[in-house]
């Protein structure tokens, strides 16, 4: 117990940087709308931390069955074993389910809530007003389910099955869900992995082959002046140019950012790291894609080869890679390459655009809604990680 509330106390805490690193900075508000947002912020952070949990599972189960079986009989590493394995497991399991179905609905009504009509104003109102929205979804999303399963599978078995809350219904709500995210996975994770290098490209900085740095200043400094001095003679009466003109002054402001970025670089940040990092990309993208297309062609030919669930020779009774150690650092890094390529492409999609978050100018729901994102993902990685082999 100790030891997973170890974990997840530190986890809790890099999440809680992250979100606060994105959230809106409240301007001066009442006391109760604080209230409410500070209540949304720590179940958003509770649910980050519980996916970023979520991700760390199958790397952790990894390692640790590579380090029990190079060191099984060290005292120091007897707390590593199947049961807290299983444990870890199980709790990822019990709170992705209860920050999917209560925790982040919970968030996003008491943050919408304003009380009903009638009622006294105040937090027990809005505490109220979002218990009754959450029995209404409950009740829901139960007969979507309920009806659903009674069209795809219409015996008295199936739909009575159902009325066991949690012994089949949550787990079967949950498997739909893990579902759509392996689908969704499957979507942005091409994406992703063909702009990984676009993204770097903007972090790094690129070498200088047959560029001249200054003179490109020296004209974006022209540039900016003369939007700057549009801008001061343009009377205020005439909105639609002052907006277009300083918007083309924040692109101007944003490439000469750049360029004083790449002439402060040093010379082996610009000539050694970018094509250290992209050769590194390329390697990883070309072995992800390898490994998969290998995996797909034993699944056609050898029916061995399909997952057989959960069943296994146990943590620390056999290796996992048929190169051992170093196969299963290979397979943790694929494993992450792969998170951090469908985050990538997710934010990368047409229709989750605007749902990126922004530094200091992102609202509450706006996180709510990526928290639940990064949840529904992180929960389907196992599951595709398998799958894809």
């Amino acid at each position: 117990f100790q030891i997973c509330f170890l974990l997840f106390a530190v986890l809790y805490i890099v999440s809680y940087f992250i979100i606060t690193r994105y959230k809106r900075k409240a301007d001066e508000q009442e006391d109760e709308d604080a209230i409410v947002n500070r209540i949304s912020l720590f179940l958003s952070t509770f649910t980050l931390a519980v996916s970023a949990g979520a991700v760390l599972l199958l790397p952790f189960s990894i390692i640790s069955n590579e380090i029990l079986l190079s060191f099984p009989q060290n005292y120091y590493i007897q707390w590593l074993n199947g049961s807290l394995i299983h444990g870890l497991w199980n709790l990822a399991s019990l709170f992705s389910n209860l920050c999917l179905f209560v925790l982040m609905p919970f968030a996003f009504f008491f943050l919408e809530s304003e009380g009903f009509a009638g009622l006294k104003k105040g937090i027990r109102a809005r505490i109220l007003e979002t218990l009754v929205m959450l029995i209404l979804l409950a009740l829901l999303i139960l007969g979507i389910v309920w009806v659903a399963s009674a069209l795809i599978d219409n015996d008295a078995a199936s739909m009575e099955s159902l009325y066991d809350l949690w012994e089949f219904y949550l787990p079967y709500l949950y498997s739909c869900i893990s579902l759509m995210g392996c689908l969704l996975l499957l979507l942005c994770t091409p994406v992703g992995l063909s702009r990984m290098f676009t993204v770097m490209g903007q972090l790094l900085v690129k070498p200088t082959i047959l560029e001249d740095l200054d003179e490109q200043m020296y004209i974006i400094t022209l540039e900016e002046e003369a939007i700057q001095r549009r801008l001061n003679g343009v009377s205020s009466t005439v909105e639609y140019q002052t907006v277009e003109l300083e918007r083309e002054l924040e692109k101007v402001k944003s490439k000469k950012t750049n360029l004083e970025r790449r002439k402060k670089a040093s010379a082996w940040e610009r000539n050694l790291v970018y094509p250290a990092v992209m050769i590194l990309l390329l390697i990883e993208t070309s072995i992800s894609v390898f490994l998969v297309a290998l995996n797909i062609l034993y699944l056609l030919v050898d029916e061995t080869a399909m997952p057989k669930g959960s069943g296994g020779p146990g943590i620390g009774n056999a290796s996992l890679s048929t190169f051992g150690f170093v196969g299963a650092a290979l397979e943790i890094i694929l494993i992450f390459y792969l998170m951090v390529s469908s985050v990538v492409g997710f934010y990368s999609l047409r229709f989750f655009e605007n749902f990126t978050p922004r530094k200091d100018d992102t609202t509450m729901t706006k996180i709510i809604g990526n928290c639940v994102s990064i949840l529904v993902l992180s929960s389907a990685l196992p599951v595709m990680s398998r799958t894809l082999g």
